[in-house]
């Protein structure tokens, strides 16, 4: 009796070494911000030691700095910046790091691929949600919806005009579209329904794709000059930071209307202002801008032939709920020595 009772001891003192061991041997994750959904933050809490920044805000750079130190996988977004000296903070053990986004020009690339890091990103799954956010902003901007709201307010709407509140229609139009990747595509696909009459687009290739709609590669001087409609979906490189400035305003339309949806540094925002308020161009419409968040006391915010949306292209729950899950399943794959089952993995 007493071998028996010495024995059931032996086995739940094993048990209870076998659980500690394997909690100590729990890869240590930083996740950069709470208020990501509950799916990401659930599969990581299940199998890593989570180090969390408590707050639904960006990390301050000195907190990233202090909670980096020793972890394997990195959770972050695009806000934060993840270079040189956070990879030196956090040591030889960092294996991953995974942005809950498609945009990467917050990683220092280079000094990720110099080091080996791994890097998983969330392309694919956010192309639908963007490109109907594009549309739904071209459309608030050449119909003036936003203005047309804000008039009633203002106890403008007396009666029906012929002329009062008229904007640009698509129908018979020529669009433009900086980048025809996998969201200019989309909008593409989603704008010829609207009767448009051409769809121009820059690339370096001829894309196949673009038969769907009848697309048509031309060189950006020629979009410029030729759009109803100039929509840019370019990423943010050396190559077209500012890309969009004085110069190429001019080129355009003076009935144009701007969309950005990319990056707001692909912009010279001062020429736009300038465009804007110069009637260079008709109106823009905007959900990436510089700085982010916008400063209240911004020209932009007083502009009446600009809309303005707070970088929510992405911003559907069924899209930001499939973002998370692949980043943290990205993060699981390399820490459980599986990188070629990674979700979405940048080549570097």
């Amino acid at each position: 009796m007493k071998q028996t009772k010495k024995k059931r001891i032996k086995k739940v003192d094993q048990r209870f070494y076998t659980t500690l061991t394997k909690m100590a041997n729990k890869p240590k994750v930083l996740i950069t911000r709470p208020d990501i959904p509950a799916v990401g933050l659930n599969l990581l809490n299940a199998r890593c030691d989570v180090v969390l920044w408590e707050k639904p805000s960006p990390i301050p750079r000195s907190e990233l700095l202090s909670r980096v130190p020793g972890v394997s996988g990195i959770f972050c977004t695009l806000t934060d910046k993840i270079d040189e000296e956070i990879l030196i903070a956090a040591g030889k053990d960092l294996k991953v790091v995974a942005t809950m986004s498609v945009g990467t020009d917050h990683l220092d690339l280079k000094a990720l691929k110099n080091r080996n890091i791994k890097v998983g990103y969330t392309p694919n799954v956010l192309t639908n949600a963007t490109a109907e956010l594009i549309v739904g902003i071209l459309l608030a901007t050449s119909r003036r919806l936003l203005e047309a709201n804000r008039a009633i307010y203002r106890n403008e709407w007396k009666a029906w005009a012929p002329t009062w509140m008229c904007g640009t229609g698509l129908s018979k139009s020529t669009v433009g579209i900086v980048g025809l990747g996998r969201i200019g595509c989309k909008v593409a696909e989603c704008l010829k329904p609207f009767d448009v009459s051409r769809i121009l687009y820059t690339s370096r290739t001829v894309k196949q794709e673009a038969s769907k709609f009848n697309g048509e590669k031309v060189e950006l001087d020629k979009l410029l000059e030729e759009s109803d409609f100039v929509i840019v979906t370019i990423a943010l490189t050396p190559d077209t930071r500012e890309l969009f400035n004085a110069q190429a305003f001019e080129k355009m339309k003076r009935s144009a209307i701007f969309i950005n949806a990319s990056r707001g540094e692909v912009v010279d925002q001062q020429s736009l202002i300038g465009a804007l308020k110069n009637g260079t161009i008709k109106a823009a419409g905007l959900d990436v801008m510089t700085p982010e968040p916008i400063p209240l006391d911004s020209e932009l915010l007083k502009l009446e032939n600009c809309v303005v949306l707070p970088h929510i292209g992405s911003a559907t729950i069924e899209t930001r709920e499939e973002m998370a899950r692949i980043t943290a399943e990205n993060i699981l794959a390399v820490l459980e020595g599986a990188s070629e089952k990674m979700p979405a993995s940048l080549n570097l």
